[in-house]
C-alpha cells in the first residue's frame, strides 16, 4: 500500500506500448503531457481567483502569486565532470 513502484511503472509502459503501439506512443505521451499542463494551469487559475475573491470579501489585498522555483539540471561538461546548471528546463 505504498503507492506506485518502479515495477508498476514498467508494467504500465508495457501495456501502453501494446495498446497504443510504438509509432503513436511518443505523440500520445506529448498530448498527455500537454493536457496535464493545461489542467495544472487551469487549477492554479481557479485557486488564484478564489484567493483574490476571498481577499476582496474580507477587505484584504490579494496575495501576490508565487512563481515556482527554478529546477537545477545536472549536466556533464566535456571533461566528464558534472556541473549544475541553474536555468529552468522547459
Amino acid at each position: 500500500m505504498g503507492g506506485i513502484t518502479p515495477a508498476h511503472l514498467v508494467l504500465i509502459l508495457i501495456v501502453a506500448l501494446l495498446v497504443i503501439g510504438p509509432g503513436k506512443l511518443p505523440e500520445t505521451g506529448a498530448a498527455l503531457g500537454k493536457a496535464i499542463r493545461q489542467f495544472r494551469d487551469a487549477a492554479s487559475g481557479i485557486a488564484d481567483e478564489a484567493s483574490s475573491t476571498t481577499a476582496a470579501a474580507t477587505g484584504q489585498q490579494p496575495a501576490a502569486p508565487v512563481a515556482p522555483a527554478p529546477t537545477q539540471a545536472s549536466t556533464a561538461d566535456p571533461a566528464g565532470q558534472s556541473r549544475t546548471d541553474s536555468t529552468p528546463s522547459s
